[in-house]
């Protein structure tokens, strides 16, 4: 395997623990930015162009008929093929956090509409469930298994915040393992069904998933409960008959302890294993290869890259899978030195020659990131928005507006802010005013200055005016900067009076020449 350095030429900021890579058909898109995006580039979705080992992120293009798509972290993320030809080709985003570390239960399936040589335009619709609808989890995984000519998705494990009646303000934040239940989902009629399997007693979380035709197999993952990683290997096969699905589980030997990992497929039948954690703060360095030959499961020890000292000393790394055999890692700065990134990012190749040139995408598999619960200081949840214009993007120059100050004083950054001397928003009552707000309050960006946020509410702005003002790159200005900037604008140009040429005068019966004075010439202009 190969290690190489990766710089980045733009808005680095954005790639933070817990995000996910997409591949499609070979292109790849990052998704998961630590913050709100601006409406600047509303979707929260980047190409992920790498040219020479250096990284440019571009923002990508939604169709009209799109519905919004918060950036999510540490979602589940796998695959998808739908039954029609526009559908060969999805991706099913399910759970993670909100930039107000709050965690979504909705499903997002994502899909290209349309593709040419300079964008990619998506199309995300969101997908009702009704039965057992799992709760709003992270570090969790999805699959899809396909039984007699059906699909179904297999979602599991997770974590997520403890009950409300248990929440204090002290413990407001406070996460728990998921039950150990394993969720059939129909992508097709939105139907969800939990079914509670024996030999599942804990609600692993940051595991390892691999979807193969109608079985699963999960590996590693880390339990909150009693604060291990079991070496675990589970195999979930699922039946989908005329009638109820058949779902059973098999504990197999030969697991591994690991947290966290990295998982690339490198041809159909053999899988790699890389990163994670084997026991707090401790990184695993071994990686692994997973071998399937009729039906039998193999793991083995691999050779490992030649990692650079800056990996070897790092307590904490992250990353994502590209596909085709590829990782994107990060190790976060040294603070030591006077000029400092916050991350440093690697792309780990495996042998081209071994990777299956038809592989271009990789198996239905969780996203494994980074697990929080090693890396604390990485979990604040600080508002963020670059204030670039979209055309910006496309530049050569860096742009980097992320600012490490505002992490420690979310008053200032998140949706819960005092945007004016009258502002009358209580974060404790809060009830949505407009039908675009969904559960948070609406909000403008005042462009005056540097820009900041205020509520749509404490301006007095109708929904139709808010909606207007967030389209495109129109400039708002709050009531408090309004006059303000009314004074920078540039005073309408006048059209200077015109004045009457001055005439000499003849006065009647006399041949002199009079030159009027100037009270005089007054008088007969104004006359």
């Amino acid at each position: 395997m190969s290690l190489q350095m990766v710089t980045v030429g733009n808005n680095i900021a954005l790639i933070q623990p817990g995000f996910s890579l997409m591949n499609f058909d070979g292109q790849v898109f990052f998704f998961g930015q630590k913050g709100w995006p601006k409406r600047s580039c509303p979707t929260g979705v980047f190409h992920f162009d790498i040219k020479h080992n250096h990284l440019k992120l571009k923002p990508a293009v939604f169709s009209k008929d799109s519905c919004y798509l918060p950036p999510l972290r540490y979602p589940a993320t796998c695959t998808f093929k739908g039954n029609l030809e526009s559908e060969k080709h999805q991706y099913i985003i399910h759970g993670g956090k909100t930039p107000n570390n709050e965690l979504s239960d909705k499903i997002y399936i994502i899909s290209v509409v349309c593709k040419n040589n300079k964008k990619v335009t998506f199309r995300c619709t969101e997908k009702d469930l009704v039965g057992d609808v799992p709760e709003g989890r992270y570090g969790h995984s999805i699959d899809v298994v396909y039984s007699r000519g059906k699909s179904v998705g297999v979602l599991f494990g997770g974590r997520s915040y403890i009950p409300s009646a248990q929440r204090t303000t002290e413990k407001w934040n406070s996460v728990a393992d998921c039950l150990p239940h394993v969720f059939l989902v129909d992508f097709e009629f939105g139907c969800s069904t939990s079914y509670i399997l024996p030999e599942l007693q804990d609600g692993l979380s940051f595991h390892v998933s691999i979807a193969r035709n109608d079985t699963i197999y999960i590996l590693g993952g880390h339990s909150l409960a009693n604060n291990i990683r079991p070496a675990n290997l589970y195999r979930i096969r699922v039946d989908l008959p005329l009638g109820s699905p058949a779902v059973n589980c098999t504990v197999m030997p030969g697991g591994i302890s690991v947290s966290s990992a990295i998982l690339t497929q490198i041809s159909n039948d053999e899988f790699v294993i890389i990163g994670g954690y084997q026991l707090e703060n401790q990184k695993r360095m071994v990686c692994n290869i997973i071998s399937f030959e009729d039906n039998k499961m193999e793991i083995r020890e691999m050779e490992t890259p030649d990692w650079t000292p800056d990996i070897k000393h790092s307590k904490t790394w992250f990353g994502s899978n590209m596909g085709n055999g590829t990782i994107f890692l990060g190790i976060p700065g040294d603070n030591k030195q006077v000029v400092s990134e916050a991350f440093y990012f690697y792309m780990l190749k495996y042998a081209e020659d071994n990777v299956n040139e038809d592989q271009k995408t990789f198996t239905n598999s969780q996203t494994s990131t980074e697990d929080p619960g090693d890396s604390t200081p990485f979990e604040d949840s600080e508002e963020f928005c670059f204030s670039a214009e979209a055309n910006s993007f496309d530049g050569d120059d860096e742009f980097d507006t992320y600012n490490e100050d505002d992490e420690e004083d979310e008053s200032e950054t998140g949706y819960w802010i005092t945007c004016c001397p009258t502002c009358d928003v209580d974060i404790n009552t809060w009830v949505p005013f407009y039908s675009t707000e969904l559960n948070k309050p609406a909000m403008i960006y005042c462009s005056h200055g540097d820009g900041h946020w205020v509520h749509a509410q404490c301006m007095d702005l109708a929904e139709s005016t808010l909606i207007h003002l967030s389209e495109g790159s129109n400039k708002y200005y709050c009531n408090e900067h309004v006059q303000i900037a009314r004074a920078l604008q540039t005073p309408k140009r006048v059209l200077p009076l015109k004045k009457p040429p001055l005439k000499s005068l003849h006065k009647k019966g006399s041949g002199k020449i009079i030159t009027p004075t100037k009270k005089s010439f007054l008088r007969r202009l104004f006359d």
